[in-house]
C-alpha cells in the first residue's frame, strides 16, 4: 500500500565532535507529502541543524534518515535526496551567486540536466508564477532583502521539489513581502518544513508543529501557540513569555 510519508527522521541524535555537546537527542520527525510543518525552539536548540541533517550538510551521530521509505546513507543517497528536497537558507546571500536573477533561478534546472534554453524557460515561468518576472535581468546583489528572499525561494521552486525546507524565512522582511510569502507558501501543494521564531507566520502557513526542547522534538499543533502578556513589579524593559501546549502525536 503506498504511503504518504515523504521524510522521516528516526531516533536521530547529533553531537558536535569538537565540543562533545549533544544538540539533538533521539529526535523523531515525520513529514508527509503536501504537509506544512513548523519548527520552533530557542536559539541554539538545533532547528537549523535539523534542516542541515536532512540535507546531508551534517551527518547524524546516530539514528536514521529516510526519504520515501529509502534509508539515506551514502553520498549518492544524499545526492538523490537533494534533487527532490530544497533548502532555502536563512541568509539569501548564502544562496544567490549568479550575476542576474534569471541565471540564478536557471542554475538548478541546468544542474538537473536541462538544456540552457529549457532552463531559462523554466526560470522565466517560475519568476512569473511568483510575480517576480520584472526582476529577471536585475543584478542579484543589488536586490532588496525581501526581493532576495523571494528569488532564493524561486531558485528552489524552479527544480520542482517534493519538499521545501525553510530556515527563518521571515527574517528582516517588510510586512508586504511577508504577506506575499505567506500567500506563496499556502498556494504550494508540496511539503514544507519551516523553522521560524515568527509564530504568527507559522500559524498562517502550517497546521502541525514540532517544538525542539532539551534536544527532543515535541509534536503539537500551531493552534496551541499563544503568548502570555503580564507585568512585573520590578524592571521597566518590555518583554513577553512564550509558551506551547504539548500535544501527543496521534
Amino acid at each position: 500500500m503506498p504511503t504518504s510519508l515523504l521524510l522521516q527522521l528516526k531516533q536521530v541524535s547529533f553531537t558536535f565532535p569538537a565540543s562533545n555537546h549533544q544538540l539533538l537527542d533521539h529526535v523523531d520527525v515525520n513529514l508527509e507529502k503536501g504537509q506544512h510543518i513548523g519548527v520552533i525552539g530557542s536559539n541554539g536548540s538545533g532547528k537549523t541543524t535539523l534542516l542541515h541533517l536532512i540535507m546531508g550538510l551534517h551527518k547524524p551521530t546516530s539514528g536514521t534518515l529516510f526519504f520515501k521509505e529509502h534509508e539515506i546513507v551514502t553520498p549518492e543517497d544524499y545526492l538523490h535526496l537533494r534533487q527532490h528536497i530544497g533548502l532555502v537558507f536563512q541568509d539569501a546571500d548564502d544562496q544567490l551567486f549568479m550575476p542576474t536573477v534569471l541565471e540564478d533561478v536557471a542554475f538548478g534546472p541546468l544542474n538537473l540536466g536541462k538544456s540552457a534554453n529549457r532552463a531559462r524557460e523554466i526560470a522565466g515561468a517560475t519568476l512569473k508564477q511568483l510575480r517576480l518576472e520584472q526582476l529577471a535581468h536585475r543584478v542579484t546583489h543589488q536586490l532588496s532583502g525581501g526581493e532576495k528572499k523571494l528569488v532564493s525561494l524561486a531558485t528552489i521552486l524552479s527544480m520542482t521539489p517534493s519538499a521545501l525546507l525553510l530556515d527563518e524565512p521571515t527574517n528582516n522582511l517588510d510586512p508586504e513581502t511577508r504577506s506575499r510569502l505567506i500567500a506563496i507558501l499556502n498556494n504550494l501543494d508540496i511539503a514544507c518544513l519551516i523553522v521560524s521564531h515568527d509564530w504568527d507566520f507559522l500559524a498562517a502557513t502550517c497546521k502541525d508543529l514540532y517544538a525542539l526542547e532539551n534536544g527532543h522534538a515535541v509534536r503539537g499543533k500551531t493552534s496551541s501557540l499563544h503568548v502570555h502578556r503580564h507585568a512585573h513589579l520590578l524592571g521597566n524593559q518590555p518583554h513577553a513569555h512564550d509558551h506551547i501546549h504539548k500535544h501527543s502525536s496521534q
